[in-house]
């Protein structure tokens, strides 16, 4: 990553430590988070909470959507007198966006039965699931109380946009699981393309949001990025897609898609151009689902889609969803800094 990044990227990690610390957790830390508890409450019971937290967040992650909210913020406030200000108080929320992205990564493991996550067991794997989906809820809540100490009208302002995205995201996920659990059902191209407005696209709405709002901005040009921000998010998906079935996504296994029944965006447009092959797709599908990873049909099914243009297609897709958001933020904050890096950020991912 660019090194015009490496200062704002250590602020957001300091930013993110101090909001989910390690043991023993700091006494005003507690009392941020919980409020006044009963002497019985000891640190190892918070730790059942924060440890499975810390280790998806520790573990790795690019963090480029707090980021993308700093620049968001710096684009918006670059003629304003308190620039420095409103770009501090963003470093403030970046935890409401990565803490949400978080635990909806481990919520999301649990759905998929997927082993692995940034290379490491995922954490219903190393903690258990009762333990992964009440530390991932918890986690959903905790992201929030970044905001707590911001004045009313604005808190009020950001608190309504982070309940929205997160309704928005548990929507798109809710389209994401239908559709895996049924090898015989296809959503349509521009329905999948609609689940992933929601289920990704939403995170990076919510950066460009609080980004916007927290720099200054109106609510118009709120909306406006916002909406460029959700396009980022669904090429981001579509190239993630692609590299799941071509090298393998980082920290996870090559075609662990098909193992749990994605109907991702390659596939899809192969099936558009090779119908014939729906039955022989179907059978790979099911077959690696009870098989596991090391099944023969993943590598059946990734040979199968590689015979088309499906994978240059969606790559297409991608880049051109990118590369017009990219330059909408820039048309919205003609020569600034941040509008130009933000399209640094993405061209360079």
């Amino acid at each position: 990553m660019n090194s015009h990044f490496t200062s704002r990227l250590e602020k957001i990690e300091a930013v993110l430590r101090s909001n989910l610390p390690e043991s023993p957790y700091d006494g005003l830390w507690r009392a941020h988070s919980f409020g006044k508890t009963d002497a019985a409450v000891d640190t190892h019971h918070i730790a059942e909470l924060v440890e499975p937290c810390n280790i998806l967040v520790s573990s790795g992650g690019k963090r480029w959507r707090p980021l993308f909210a700093v620049l968001c913020a710096e684009a918006v406030s670059t003629h304003d007198a308190n620039r420095e200000e409103l770009t501090a108080r963003t470093y403030r929320v970046t935890p409401l966006i990565e803490f949400v992205h978080t635990a909806s990564l481990i919520h999301d493991d649990i759905e998929d039965g997927a082993d692995m996550r940034r290379g490491k067991p995922a954490v219903h794997i190393s903690r258990g699931i009762d333990t992964a989906l009440n530390a991932g809820s918890w986690l959903y809540f905790q992201a929030a109380a970044c905001l707590q100490d911001f004045e009313p009208s604005l808190k009020a302002v950001l608190y309504d946009t982070f309940a929205m995205e997160l309704r928005r995201l548990h929507l798109g996920q809710a389209m994401d699981i239908c559709w895996h659990k049924d090898n015989g059902k296809l959503p349509s191209t521009k329905e999948y393309l609609a689940m992933t407005a929601l289920k990704t696209g939403t995170l990076a709405s919510l950066s460009a949001r609080c980004g916007i709002l927290l720099g200054g901005g109106s609510s118009q040009q709120a909306d406006k990025t916002a909406e460029a921000a959700a396009a980022i998010g669904v090429g981001f998906q579509i190239r993630d897609d692609i590299i799941n079935l071509t090298s393998g996504n980082v920290g996870k296994k090559r075609g662990d898609d098909i193992v749990e029944g994605k109907k991702s965006l390659p596939v899809l447009y192969h099936l558009e151009e090779h119908p014939e092959d729906f039955e022989k797709l179907a059978a790979c599908f099911k077959q690696a689902a009870e098989e596991g990873i090391e099944s023969a049909a993943v590598e059946k099914a990734i040979t199968l889609i590689h015979t088309g243009t499906a994978l240059q297609k969606a790559s297409e897709k991608s880049k051109t969803l990118i590369s017009d958001a990219c330059k909408t933020i820039e048309k919205l904050y003609p020569g600034t800094e941040g509008a130009s890096l933000i399209g640094e950020l993405f061209s360079a991912m």
